[in-house]
């Protein structure tokens, strides 16, 4: 499913809400900008002080020795070991995977690490694991520079992004969020903006000179 659904991630460009907190951090109105996002659409729109809370499905490393790959790299290798599958009809999932019902009619032939031997992953957080410690401090300890704190374009259905918003709550920091829609957070918003995130960012930019 990665094989097929890593082309459209891998030539994603970032949209106008990228672009906008690009420039809002460039402008120091940003300080670190924490995202549940695996696209690295933020950092191509120009974000540097960016935490990617599941990780980075654009990288790849082993198992076993921890060696990095890019996604890029590793991408021919399972095309010219999978001729069967190049090609196949699947829809993109937003998560760098694809909808498709493999039956295992045909064994998918994964390329072993250069440096020992093991197996690979793609560098994101899976279904079923927990978010690495680290990312979860680094973010905390952000919060706790920040004067406040504001949501673009989640539901925080997921508890690893929503926990921020409850902490922020708890140290006295105010919480905003730009989304359309219900979010899990809705109770502890000190303002909520129900507009496309896009059109609402570049305006707040505008309005404030960046």
């Amino acid at each position: 499913r990665s094989m097929l659904g890593w082309p459209t991630v891998g030539l994603a460009q970032p949209n106008g809400a990228h672009r906008a907190l690009a420039r809002l951090e460039t402008a120091r109105r940003v300080g670190t900008l924490v995202t549940q996002n695996v696209d690295g659409l933020h950092q191509r729109a120009g974000s540097h002080g960016v935490i990617e809370l599941h990780g980075s499905i654009g990288h790849v490393h082993c198992l076993a020795c921890g060696a990095q790959y890019s996604r890029a790299s590793i991408q021919p290798q399972l095309e010219a070991r999978n001729p069967a599958l190049v090609g196949a009809f699947a829809e993109p999932a937003a998560d760098g995977d694809a909808h498709l019902d493999f039956d295992g009619e045909h064994a998918f032939d994964i390329p072993a690490c250069e440096a020992c031997g093991g197996m690979l992953k793609p560098s994101v957080v899976f279904f079923g694991e927990n978010v690495p410690r680290e990312r979860v401090a680094a973010a905390s300890a952000a919060l706790d520079e920040a004067d406040a704190v504001l949501v673009v374009g989640s539901s925080l259905m997921v508890y690893s992004g929503y926990r921020f918003c409850a902490w922020a709550q708890q140290r006295g920091k105010p919480v905003a969020a730009i989304n359309l829609g219900k979010t899990r957070a809705d109770p502890l918003l000190a303002l909520k903006v129900e507009a496309p995130c896009a059109a609402t960012l570049d305006a707040l930019a505008a309005r404030l000179g960046v």
